[in-house]
């Protein structure tokens, strides 16, 4: 009797432990669910910032250079000269231009006066002209007048309109001469954007930072020639840092932007830091698929397990710690908590 009691209890010792053990995988899986999709994370991360190249917009030797690789730079800060001599000596010159051209534009301006009043003094004369042949034209029927006078009245009224006519012209190419559109006269115009362009040329031989930044990639020295348009060096944008985490597929439907993140980066294990999910990626690039002339090549598939793709996605960082600096390309473990 005590040998069968003995074995009862052990079965059902045996049937809880298993019990338990199936509970126990249970709730195993569904926390491992809740943590892998309603918790997504993942450590394929990086820190990235925006990065421009600064190319300077003129060219010439370079003639100062003040700052230090990696050095951080603020909005509006010097980063190099280059030699503004040949851009000042153009400004010089375009300025003498535009004094020449305002004496220039009086000189037009006393022309256009004196064909107009040269326009109205022959006006007065075709006036009186006509007039005075008005009068003695009747006068002929009662042969008052002779002939010859009438005529010569004629002729002289033909002669006052043709002055007119050519006092308009001398008007007219007076005007011209002066350039003058409404309210703008375009030969001034010409000359102060030719100033305004040469004033531009000496303000960019200063090359300034266009946002706070950090140099980078900077192999260069004072007296080496900086092309127009030719990258010098690159700028890391230290306004905004984002995360690029690269997320399998399956996860995304568990991922929408808004999302709070939490951020561990490798460089400071210590440190936790916030960020919000901006978007994620729409396209990858594939080979396969690629199109060759006309048609689509697709490779034939022949493994058994598909690997899930992992789709970017970008991470905007909230906060900032200066004893804690972002760095370009720091590895990154994010898990995104869900809804604000």
């Amino acid at each position: 009797m005590a040998d069968a009691r003995d074995s009862l209890t052990l079965r059902l010792i045996g049937a809880a432990l298993g019990l338990a053990i199936v509970v126990a995988t249970v709730l195993t899986g569904v926390v491992v669910y809740r943590a892998v999709y309603r918790h997504p994370r993942t450590d394929d991360a990086y820190v990235r910032a925006n990065t421009i190249g600064i190319a300077p917009h003129v060219s010439g030797p370079i003639v100062a250079l003040p700052i230090v690789d990696n050095q951080r730079v603020s909005q509006g800060e010097v980063l190099f000269r280059i030699d503004p001599r040949p851009y000042q000596a153009v400004l010089d010159q375009a300025r003498a231009q535009l004094a020449l051209t305002n004496l220039e534009i009086r000189g037009y301006e006393a022309a256009v006066a004196a064909a107009q009043a040269n326009l109205a003094e022959r006006q007065a004369e075709a006036d009186y002209a006509g007039d005075y042949l008005r009068r003695v034209e009747p006068l002929l029927d009662g042969q008052f007048v002779t002939r010859d006078r009438v005529d010569e009245a004629r002729a002289k009224a033909r002669a006052a309109r043709a002055a007119v006519d050519r006092a308009g012209s001398e008007l007219r190419r007076a005007g011209d001469l002066l350039g003058q559109l409404g309210d703008v006269n375009a030969r001034r115009q010409a000359a102060q954007a030719a100033v305004d362009d040469a004033e531009l040329n000496v303000q960019y031989c200063s090359v300034r930072a266009p946002f706070d930044a950090y140099v980078t990639n900077l192999n260069i020295a004072v007296g080496q020639y900086a092309s127009e348009g030719e990258e010098v060096f690159a700028l890391v944008d230290n306004r905004q840092w984002y995360v690029m985490a690269n997320f399998r597929e399956s996860f995304l439907p568990h991922i929408t932007p808004g999302m709070e993140v939490e951020v561990y980066l490798i460089s400071y294990p210590a440190r936790r830091f916030r960020g919000r999910v901006q978007g994620i990626g729409w396209a990858l690039h594939q080979q396969n698929g690629a199109t060759v002339g006309v048609l689509p090549a697709v490779d034939p598939t022949l493994n058994w397990v598909r690997l899930a793709q992992r789709f970017p996605v970008r991470i905007a960082l909230e906060e900032r710690d200066p004893a804690f600096p972002f760095r370009m390309g720091q590895t990154a473990v994010v898990t995104v908590r869900g809804a604000r």
